[in-house]
C-alpha cells in the first residue's frame, strides 16, 4: 500500500480537497491519501464542506490532524500547499508543492475555482502515479 501525503497549514481546507479525491479516483488496494497540517485548525472550513459536498463528498466528520514526520515516515510523496518552511523534512521522500490559495474567507465561486484546481491536480497526479481505481 502507497501512501501519499496532502499537506497545508490548518488541514482544514486545500489538503482535505486533495486527499478525499485522491481517495475517490486510486484503487484502494494500490494508494492511499492522507491530510495533515503543521497547525492544525479545530475543524474543516464550512465552506470547503460546502463545496465538496456539491461533488458528492462528504467532509464533514472529517478532523484536521497535525503533520509529523512519523506520519510522513515511509510514505510515497508529500504534496505540500502553503506550509513552507513549518512542513517537516522527511529524508528520502519525494516532494511536490502546489501554490494553491488558501480558501478560508474566501467567497464561494472562489472556493469552488479552487476545489476544481484542485481536482484536476489530483487526477494528473494519480494518472503519473499510475493509480488509477
Amino acid at each position: 500500500m502507497r501512501t501519499y501525503i496532502f499537506a497545508c497549514i490548518h488541514n482544514a481546507g486545500r489538503s482535505q480537497m486533495s486527499a478525499a479525491f485522491f481517495n475517490q479516483l486510486v484503487d484502494s488496494s494500490k494508494a492511499r491519501a492522507i491530510s495533515a497540517g503543521t497547525n492544525p485548525g479545530p475543524h474543516v472550513h464550512p465552506v470547503v464542506v460546502e463545496v465538496m459536498k456539491e461533488v458528492g463528498i462528504d467532509l464533514s466528520k472529517a478532523k484536521p490532524q497535525k503533520l509529523t514526520a512519523e506520519l510522513a515516515q515511509g510514505a510515497e510523496l508529500l504534496v505540500t500547499m502553503g506550509c513552507g518552511d513549518e512542513c517537516p523534512y522527511v529524508p528520502g521522500l519525494r516532494r511536490a508543492d502546489w501554490p494553491l490559495r488558501d480558501p478560508n474567507g474566501l467567497a464561494l465561486d472562489e472556493v469552488r475555482a479552487i476545489r476544481d484546481e484542485i481536482r484536476e491536480r489530483v487526477k494528473e497526479l494519480v494518472s503519473e502515479e499510475q493509480l488509477q481505481g
